[in-house]
């Protein structure tokens, strides 16, 4: 073969380079969640659920991961001692199922949203420490063992650190002792094994007293051999204040002990009115909290606390404040949305 055609071979012989991998942008949240490998879900309002057919469009399309906002809740499903209402929380594992999303449980052990004759009774001495011990642990069987096999994880206990980094005051420290954290974790796991079991609490992203108690009480609970799974950062986030900047080394701290992690409660409010500068920096902490969770492998999980302004939580308990969540009252998708869609993988 002559030397020019014998080059000129090879060359055509040879591997091309690599090119450079461009996925094509995502065209949904979930398309997002897939690329980066993680779930991105919503707190979900069950009377939306049932009776908005665009609220419920927006939900299946968009998130791959949903947690009840209300429905779980003790006063929510054993309003009467002894008398059980599933059907909300049931209403929000089925839909769940019908559109292949995984479940976070909300909540087993928390000092709010308890039912009347549960504190009550506590309150006037009807019902004692010995009696309240059994029916903590019968509410947390029941419940986990209801759902045992449909739920990817559980807000064991939730808020149990006051900011300044005491141990909230709740009925259950003051009636049961600590100890009622690891009991809440051991009695969930038997009746759902399988089940990733958390603490989950409001301001861990920058609060040093509350963050420092926190990861005391997991190393606490991990020498006991308590089965204790991940660390969920709420993130009730505000315009007004700084963004939490250490906020991914924080979650590495939690990682390093071996916990899954997860952003399980995120909103960004503002002081009203909206403006359009005001939805550019709610944007960026939305884009920066993803980033962050991003930037940590443990974390593996983003969740929204609602996903539309129409039913937030927010204005009802900061008065003059709102438009926290990714879509408008309209659900139009709002620049934090996008900005969501646009952070890249790595």
């Amino acid at each position: 073969m002559k030397p020019l055609i014998l080059a000129l071979a090879l060359v055509l012989a040879a591997p091309l380079p690599a090119q450079a991998a461009h996925p094509r942008p995502p065209r949904d949240l979930r398309e997002l969640a897939h690329q980066h490998g993680i779930r991105i879900g919503s707190a979900v309002d069950i009377a939306a659920l049932r009776a908005e057919a665009d609220y419920r469009k927006v939900l299946n399309r968009e998130f791959s991961h949903v947690t009840a906002e209300n429905a779980m809740k003790w006063e929510s499903v054993e309003p009467e001692r002894g008398v059980f209402t599933w059907a909300d929380a049931d209403a929000l594992v089925e839909n769940a199922r019908r559109n292949h999303q995984r479940v976070r449980g909300h909540t087993l052990v928390w000092h709010n949203q308890l039912p009347a004759w549960l504190t009550t009774g506590v309150e006037n001495g009807t019902i004692g420490a010995t009696e309240l011990r059994k029916i903590l642990r019968d509410h947390i069987t029941t419940q986990a063992r209801r759902y045992k096999g449909k739920i990817r994880a559980w807000d064991v206990v939730n808020e149990v650190v006051n900011d300044d980094g005491t141990m909230r005051q709740s009925i259950w420290l003051t009636h049961l002792g600590p100890g009622y954290i690891a009991d809440a974790f051991r009695w969930a796991h038997r009746a759902d094994p399988h089940a990733k079991l958390y603490i989950n609490d409001y301001n861990l992203e920058w609060n040093a007293p509350k963050i420092e108690t926190t990861l005391s009480i997991v190393k606490d609970l991990q020498a006991q051999g308590v089965p204790i799974h991940g660390i969920g950062f709420q993130g009730h986030l505000g315009i007004q204040y700084d963004y939490p900047g250490d906020w991914a080394n924080v979650m590495r701290r939690f990682a390093d002990l071996g916990l899954e992690v997860a952003v399980t409660e995120l909103d960004v409010r503002m002081e009203l009115p909206v403006t359009p500068e005001k939805l550019a920096t709610q944007a960026e902490y939305y884009r920066r909290a993803l980033t962050d969770c991003l930037s940590v492998k443990a974390c593996r999980e983003f969740t929204v606390w609602g996903f539309t302004d129409r039913h937030s939580w927010v204005p009802g308990w900061f008065p003059g404040q709102g438009a926290a969540c990714l879509f408008d009252e309209n659900l139009a998708p709002k620049p934090a949305y996008h900005a969501l869609l646009s952070v890249k993988k790595g």
